[in-house]
């Protein structure tokens, strides 16, 4: 322990220094000693002893005793559970990530050192008291992956556990939010809040209930129309930046349908053949940071030539004119394969961060509906909405909120912000070997996936294992064209089931293996190395363009080198990368104009030029979160003042 959380003496003095970073840690650390020192004396304990210790605390806590001073038994049964039921021991660092979380941190734990186990101490301590322990997580996959696996650390200590999915009945949902420690994901959980609100609408939150209703269950209403989640009493989020950071920019949104007539679907067909024949620049501004279209004077004298056509008989001016803009958009700024693809007639977004399909989801204000008009489908029904919150707003509820992740300390200021809660960085278990190469810059998209893969060819031929991140479907079948090209044999992963993502990508270490996927699929999946592969370097990973955030391009090294594993990284960019357009959409044509065909840029200040543009990005994307709560602000309290529920309507 001396070697990874400092000297015990040295903690005891420095944890008087608290609130500092210093201090904490200091503090965090001692608690980990005590932990460490109940260990041998649960050791001999039979299984039936220890769930008899486990019923005690349990009691304890029903009964006042706060969790702090429980700490160090709680943390140690769970440590001894683990190793009797899945085999595994937390580490002393583990312990530690585990203490910053009960205290209202985000803990930051390189990818790889154990964040689903480090979770279940701090979830068994808070779940004593009864009130409902949330672990909340990225998808389906691992919410009933870590509910079956850590369950069983939970389930010897008498706890119950359940798991959110999709498409659950309201039966099996409500069961699930009953039990101790409940897993699922940040949507479903969202989602389930905001139609227990409209539940609650339906049935009338303020009628008065009789004797047998509010003291013996009894009454009128059918149980599906009962809410099922319980009071938000703590929330441990999985990726917690993913959840917290990139999911806040767009709120959770239960539609209600709104049958389009036929004048409107013709006006959609309409507005996207008049928007192909506009000029941009000449006709219209384009914004690729908000991702608007606007008509200027020119494109609007020739949008109102054509208001007479049959196809807009039903609508203003001044709605054309809206239908035009946002035609262009659809054209402009949503590509398909990129973010959504075309599946069975259908148009399925695709989740901008993970590269993974949501089926179900729309987007709103007419853009799907535009987007189904240009690929020339059938227009569906477009929502209104009945329900909506944001990330924030959700998260804000619990009276506890803390997390883990694999980056957080870029985002420290914004998180303390919002969600009050503090972000810890946790010491590897072992050093980190993983060797950064610097990035290489090219001219144009096509000398970089022709770089790309002359580099996977390369790696290839000495055995190494090689795993490509891409931002598209399009891209990695890009990728994969040329990979078969020169006989390189390779699995591509396009973000269509996470079950068989993670067992693919699970396998991603062995010797010889070449996996292409698109941006983070598999997260939160081990990556074990295969023999003989740690004397080849360990996993190769590539990016192939940067991402708007440091964090996912950090999230995609991380698949290499876990647990002191060898490991490498590198990231292969062009000027042709949308990333570049955070400068501007003219000057970033200027720039790829003025170096078209120079192959790759050397120069060190190429390197700088992306990592600028990567710091306008993210400053935009906080920006979008800033104003998106504000606005979310303004209009709960304008319902409020109404008297109105502020997330319905």
């Amino acid at each position: 322990m001396a070697n990874r959380l400092g000297v015990g003496w040295i903690n005891q003095v420095s944890r008087l220094a608290a609130p500092t970073p210093t201090g904490r840690f200091a503090s965090f650390a001692v608690q980990v000693r005590k932990v460490n020192a109940l260990e041998p004396k649960f050791e001999p304990l039979s299984d039936a002893e220890l769930r008899e210790k486990a019923h005690q605390l349990r009691l304890r806590a029903r009964q006042g005793d706060s969790l702090n001073s429980l700490l160090p038994e709680a943390f140690a049964l769970t440590r001894e559970s683990a190793k009797r039921t899945i085999g595994l021991r937390q580490f002393d660092v583990q312990v530690l990530g585990g203490v910053a979380i009960h205290n209202r941190y985000i803990a930051e734990l390189e990818t790889g050192e154990g964040k689903t186990l480090v979770a279940t101490m701090p979830t068994f301590l808070n779940a004593l008291p009864g009130k409902g322990v949330y672990v909340v997580t990225v998808n389906d996959y691992l919410a009933r992956r870590d509910a079956e696996w850590m369950g069983e650390i939970y389930r010897f200590l008498g706890m119950t556990v359940g798991c959110i999915q999709t498409g659950q009945p309201d039966g099996s949902r409500r069961a699930a939010y009953a039990c101790d420690i409940t897993y699922g994901t940040s949507k479903e959980m969202g989602f389930d809040f905001l139609r227990d609100e409209l539940k609650r609408l339906q049935l009338g939150d303020n009628h008065r209930k009789s004797f047998e209703q509010a003291f013996l269950g009894r009454g009128d209403h059918q149980e599906s129309e009962k809410p099922v989640q319980r009071t938000h009493n703590f929330a441990i989020v999985d990726e917690a930046d993913s959840i917290l950071i990139d999911e806040a920019r767009t709120p959770l949104i239960i539609g209600a349908n709104n049958q389009p007539t036929q004048e409107e679907t013709t006006a959609y067909y309409g507005a996207d053949q008049l928007a192909a024949t506009l000029v941009r620049v000449k006709d219209y501004k384009y914004d690729p940071l908000e991702r608007k279209a606007e008509l200027t004077a020119t494109g609007r004298r020739k949008v109102q030539a054509r208001a007479a056509h049959p196809s807009f008989v039903a609508l203003t001016v001044d709605n054309l004119y809206e239908y035009v803009e946002r035609a262009l958009r659809a054209q402009i700024a949503y590509l398909r394969d990129r973010d959504y693809v075309v599946h069975e007639g259908e148009i399925v977004i695709v989740d901008e961060f993970t590269g993974r399909m949501m089926p179900g989801r729309q987007w709103q204000d007419g853009l799907h509906q535009a987007i189904q008009a240009k690929e020339r489908l059938e227009i569906t029904l477009e929502t209104i909405t009945a329900a909506r919150i944001t990330v924030q707003d959700f998260f804000k509820r619990f009276k506890k909120l803390a997390g883990m992740t694999g980056t957080a300390t870029s985002d420290a200021a914004e998180l303390r912000r919002i969600y009050k809660v503090g972000v810890m960085k946790v010491p590897t278990n072992r050093t980190c070997a993983r060797v950064w190469l610097p990035d290489r810059v090219f001219s144009t998209e096509i000398e970089k996936f022709r770089a790309v893969a002359d580099q996977v060819i390369e790696w290839h031929k000495t055995g190494a294992p090689v795993l490509v991140g891409t931002r598209s479907i399009e891209r990695s079948e890009h990728l994969s064209a040329l990979l078969s090209e020169a006989g390189v044999e390779h699995q591509v992963l396009n973000a269509k089931n996470h079950e068989v993502e993670a067992q693919i990508v699970a396998q991603a270490g062995q010797k010889g293996r070449v996996t292409v996927a698109t941006n983070m699929a598999g997260r939160g999946t081990d990556i074990k190395l295969g023999e003989g592969v740690a004397e080849l370097g360990g996993l190769h990973v590539i990016g192939t363009e940067r991402h708007e955030s440091r964090r996912i391009d950090r999230q995609l090294a991380g698949r290499s080198a876990r647990q002191g594993d060898r490991g490498m990284c590198r990231f292969f960019v062009s000027l042709s990368d949308e990333i570049v357009e955070a400068f501007g959409e003219k000057a970033a044509n200027r720039i790829r104009k003025r170096y078209a065909g120079r192959g790759e840029l050397t120069s060190i200040r190429w390197r700088r030029f992306m990592i600028q543009a990567q710091r306008r990005k993210e400053r935009q994307h906080f920006k979008d979160r800033k104003l998106l709560m504000h606005y979310e602000k303004q209009r709960a309290e304008m319902r409020r003042n109404m008297g109105l529920n502020p997330v319905l309507g």
